[in-house]
């Protein structure tokens, strides 16, 4: 048995993996009940089971400039997903649509005060509004 039967095997088999993940998690962003979990699942099995496919992919394909560009592709989503997940999270915090009693610590609410507090100051004593 050659390495090109066991790599073909191999990507083959991540291919499906990474597919299956995939699914679970466009499963999971119309079934969780919240935005939360919602988030989870758009993000942290989505970006594995995105990987999983590029290495399926990197192993049947074995040229350098795909492996370079499944290598591109697999870094952008890891760069772009947890910020979107972020953006997404904060968002749904700040207009009330996450169920607060859900939170174990909420790190976020005292930062809110403390901003809202200093916008509510006038010019004269707020050194960020440049008065």
């Amino acid at each position: 048995m050659s390495w090109i039967v066991v790599a073909d095997a191999a990507g083959a088999l991540c291919m499906l993996a990474g597919a299956v993940l995939c699914l679970l998690a466009g499963i999971g962003l119309l079934r969780l009940p919240d935005v939360l979990t919602r988030m989870h699942a758009a993000t942290k099995p989505q970006s594995f089971g995105l990987l999983l496919v590029l290495i399926g992919a990197g192993l049947w394909l074995r040229s350098p400039i795909d492996l370079c560009t499944l290598l591109l592709v697999g870094l952008f989503q890891l760069l772009t997903a947890p910020v979107a997940a972020h953006m997404v999270g904060r968002a749904a915090y700040r207009t009330g649509r996450l169920d607060r009693e859900d939170l174990v610590h909420d790190e976020l609410e005292a930062a809110m005060r403390t901003a809202t507090a200093r916008d509510q100051q006038g010019p004269e004593e707020n050194p960020r509004s440049g008065g």
